[in-house]
């Protein structure tokens, strides 16, 4: 069964987050870019103060970890502090309208 994230970012704004992605080779408005293969869906908000949450469903909670590996290091490059919440959910259902 898949598992979500949430991942909420004090201090991170919209400016932090496409540079990271920028780093990781992502491209959010085309979906193109090198995704990992077991992300299912992901969305990145910014909240009323203006901080970043993430919302991401993978195939497993080990395939995100694995996936941090890449994660990390841009976080870090672009100077996101760490996460002030990591919260984990089973799915109990998804609905994917499309792929990227």
């Amino acid at each position: 069964m898949a598992e979500s994230v949430i991942l909420e970012f004090k201090g991170a704004g919209e400016k932090e987050y496409n540079a990271v992605n920028e780093i990781l080779g992502i491209n959010l408005e085309t979906g193109e870019g090198d995704w990992p293969a077991p992300l299912l869906n992901h969305t990145g908000a910014i909240t009323s103060d203006g901080d970043l949450v993430v919302y991401e469903i993978w195939e497993s909670k080990a395939a995100q970890e694995a996936f941090m590996a890449r994660l990390g290091p841009a976080l870090q490059e672009v100077g996101i502090a760490p996460p002030v919440r990591l919260e984990w959910f089973d799915v109990v259902g998804h609905y994917h309208t499309h792929s990227h």
